[in-house]
């Protein structure tokens, strides 16, 4: 994409890093110009792309915005694969009245990101003044707040009551913790800020509530995510 953007003679490009490339960095709040050492494939591949984009800059003066996204989700995502999210798997194993698993003691915890608020950070970055501070640079994308997994199944679990009221006695089950798993995570998203204008419209709560569809119970829920492929619950 990169080789194609510079023939094409493209000023601007922006493209999706991630949260994981933060690894075993030690400390809760992520800051764009330290890292760790990367605990996954996945991980390693997102640092690469970012170093791609520096020397396409740098050699052939393609402008650049990474997005580093902090675990991002929103209405139809899917539930099933190796890389779902735990939102929507949860949503969907509750769904079908299946136990959720939370792997380690729940207190592990993440920046969930609605995606209207990853939406709004694209299109700065796509907008941003050419030759400006702003570009070639890589920013944090998330809500600039913790949750833990034990707190986010709590949120899941109370809206679709609304829908579905036995489910408020709903418990899930506690695995092993997996391997390469970071126990905190959790967005600065001051460079952003004060760089592009973000500003975060969406908390993870009323994020939940759009995704979910607790603001129009009339409709019914299986249009905001897929039924179950599975009981367990991903990253």
């Amino acid at each position: 994409m990169m080789v194609a953007a510079r023939d094409a003679g493209v000023g601007r490009f922006v493209y999706a890093t991630s949260s994981s490339v933060y690894g075993d960095l030690p400390g809760l709040k992520k800051v764009e110009d330290t890292l760790g050492i990367p605990l996954s494939p996945y991980a390693l591949s997102k640092l690469i792309d970012e170093q791609y984009a520096r020397i396409f800059a740098q050699v052939y003066g393609v402008e650049s915005i990474g997005l580093r996204y902090f675990n991002v989700f929103g209405p139809r995502q899917d539930p099933a694969g190796a890389y779902a999210a735990v939102i929507p798997r949860w949503a969907a194993t509750l769904r079908a009245h299946e136990e959720c698993v939370i792997y380690g003691d729940g207190e592990t915890s993440r920046d969930f990101c609605y995606v209207d608020n990853v939406v709004q950070a694209n299109i700065l970055a796509g907008m941003a003044e050419r030759g400006s501070a702003s570009v070639n640079q890589i920013y944090n994308v998330g809500a600039g707040a913790e949750t833990s997994l034990n707190e986010l199944y709590a949120l899941i679990r109370e809206r679709l009551s609304t829908f579905d009221p036995g489910l408020r006695a709903a418990l899930a089950t506690h695995q092993a913790f997996r391997a390469g798993d970071v126990r905190r995570s959790l967005a600065d998203i001051g460079k952003a800020k004060r760089l592009l204008g973000y500003a975060p419209a969406h908390t993870v709560a009323s994020g939940l509530d759009e995704t979910l569809g607790v603001k129009t119970p009339h409709r019914s829920p299986a249009h905001s995510i897929a039924a179950p492929a599975s009981s367990e619950a991903s990253r």
